[in-house]
């Protein structure tokens, strides 16, 4: 089988960020184009070609045959659930968090949430019900998603570490499950994908809005939701040759912003994919039919699947990079579309981070509708 070239435009990717030493004629006239074969080893060759300018997508989206789903125009009951685990005192300890779970109840309550609808679970409280062991968050996401009725608006929000174990149901493209890390972790366990879906997402029915916020790593696919969305507005699927040429492009801007632990994370992570015959385009047909869902769900994610996501610090204060750069975003234009959230966010954060933030639905999503929470 010849290989496949994968152009830069086709990543949906600029140039004049991503590689910034290597644009010998600006952004856009002269793109650079990635040819990947596979022979024993993973050979790459990088040439510098012109391209004529694509023409512009339209969003696509499918669903399952015959599923029947609804949006919600949150106009019911507002509640949000917002964790920050800075892992204090631990070898794993985390210094935006806890920031991130306070900027975004600020935001929240600006934005209509009332105080006490918002249940903040945090690594520096006192009253242990409050803080975010793995039994307290179970807990408090049964509150969050009992008794939600059409219309109704939920507000999840995470910020610590994620992490990621072997897959056991078959639903993993990539042959992982993706978590996030409670406090405890280390007695009572991780939270698995499955899980968070099985108690966040399944419950709920038809015209209940989840918005769904994750800051941590490994956090792409976290919530198993089928419809990731491109920040051209097209749905993504399997796609060996696309993803090879991410992440060659991934590890080539962590290698020029001398983040060699990412670099090296990269290629191993994109060495075992391609060993592996890429995405299983089956897990992902299992994970459409199984875990598309009627209510109106929607998330972003600090990272793609394989990504870290940075601890970062703005203006002196330590934050997390997904949830600044939401929270920028929203505060500067309330008016956003998720298609232009989605490519803001990213514009924040192309040029200081390596991970990019993804948007996924548990249904099919028109992302050129205003975004609404």
């Amino acid at each position: 089988m010849p290989p496949r070239t994968i152009t830069i435009s086709d990543l949906g990717l600029r140039i004049s960020a991503v590689l910034p030493r290597m644009c010998l004629s600006g952004p856009t006239e002269t793109p650079l184009i990635f040819k990947a074969s596979f022979v024993g080893i993973l050979r790459v060759v990088i040439e510098e070609r012109a391209l004529f300018t694509h023409k512009q997508i339209t969003p696509q989206s499918f669903g399952v045959q015959g599923y029947e789903y609804k949006y919600s125009n949150c106009t019911g009951r507002r509640k949000a659930l917002l964790i920050g685990i800075n892992y204090i005192g631990t070898k794993a300890q985390l210094k935006g968090c806890i920031n991130d779970v306070n900027n975004v109840k600020q935001f929240l309550v600006q934005h209509g949430y009332a105080e006490g609808d918002i249940v903040v679970l945090t690594d520096d409280q006192t009253q242990m019900v409050k803080v975010p062991m793995r039994a307290n968050i179970i807990k408090a996401i049964g509150w969050l998603v009992n008794g939600a009725q059409p219309n109704d608006s939920l507000f999840f929000h995470y910020s610590g570490h994620g992490s990621q174990v072997p897959d056991q149901d078959g639903d993993e493209e990539d042959g992982i499950d993706e978590t996030i890390v409670p406090l405890d972790y280390e007695t009572s366990g991780q939270i698995i994908d499955d899980e968070l879906h099985a108690r966040l997402v399944q419950p709920l029915p038809a015209g209940v809005r989840l918005t769904a916020l994750f800051d941590s790593c490994h956090s792409g696919s976290v919530l198993d939701l089928p419809y990731t969305y491109s920040t051209k507005g097209v749905l993504k699927e399997p796609n060996l040759a696309k993803e090879v040429g991410e992440g060659l492009l991934q590890a080539a801007k962590s290698y020029i912003i001398n983040d060699q632990t990412n670099m090296l994370k990269g290629l191993k992570a994109l060495g075992e994919m391609v060993m592996k015959g890429g995405p299983n385009e089956d897990a992902y047909e299992k994970t459409k039919r199984t875990k598309t869902a009627p209510a109106d769900v929607v998330m972003f994610s600090g990272s793609k699947d394989d990504q870290t996501s940075a601890d970062a610090n703005e203006g002196g204060v330590p934050t997390g990079a997904m949830s600044f750069a939401f929270i920028k975003v929203m505060n500067k234009a309330p008016q956003q579309t998720y298609l232009s959230l989605l490519q803001n966010m990213r514009e924040i954060m192309v040029d200081k981070y390596t991970q990019k933030p993804q948007f996924s639905a548990s249904h099919p999503i028109d992302v050129n509708l205003q975004f609404i929470f």
